[in-house]
């Protein structure tokens, strides 16, 4: 019964967006844009400096919403697979969430993910990157109640904000060279983009 429901509430949700109000929907930095340069916990509660990273070579920096988001799951369940084809091209991938490492790590769990999982504690980056944004009440409790996201508690705060789904590649100069940024959170980056911009 819990997953008839579950299903019904998925489907209602297929066609909510995210925003309704254009004025103040996130945009996302644009591409030749310098990237904000940020510190943050992974999912072993140690530190990451994109600087750092940068020196080494580019970054794939994605944003998700969680360890509770079934497309997310599958989104980095593929880069996954095809990781040895980024790092063959030099690049390292990063992924943040709002959430806080214990669920980082429930993220691995799930997907697979041997790359780093960062903690974006009081969504300093994803602000930095003009990708948070707040789902309308309706769409939170299903988020919360037929997903189990527990967004006030799985975040530094309640306010129940998200970022939206989105990649953007940096060279080792820190510009951004390409991003596919899509309010619909179906809408993902696939690895054939990403490494013909590398």
């Amino acid at each position: 019964m819990r997953t008839l429901f579950i299903s019904l509430l998925i489907i209602l949700t297929n066609n909510i967006m995210a925003q309704n109000d254009p004025v103040t929907e996130p945009k996302g930095l644009n591409i030749g844009g310098s990237t904000p340069l940020f510190t943050a916990l992974t999912q072993d509660s140690s530190n990451y400096s994109l600087a750092d990273s940068l020196k080494k070579g580019p970054v794939v920096l994605i944003f998700y919403r969680g360890q509770w988001c079934p497309v997310c799951n599958r989104h980095l369940s593929n880069l996954q697979d095809s990781l040895k084809l980024i790092y063959d091209k030099g690049a390292t991938v990063i992924a943040v969430s709002p959430e806080k490492p214990l669920l980082l790590n429930k993220t691995a769990e799930k997907t697979g993910a041997q790359f780093t999982l960062l903690y974006d504690k009081d969504y300093k980056i994803c602000d930095a990157f003009d990708v948070t944004f707040q789902p309308e009440k309706k769409t939170r409790f299903i988020y919360n109640n037929a997903l189990g996201a527990d967004l006030k508690n799985a975040h530094s705060d309640d306010s129940e904000r998200l970022p939206v789904p989105a990649t953007f590649v940096i060279n080792k100069e820190g510009i951004i060279v390409w991003r596919q940024f899509d309010i619909n959170y179906k809408n993902r980056s696939n690895v054939d983009d990403i490494l013909k911009h590398l």
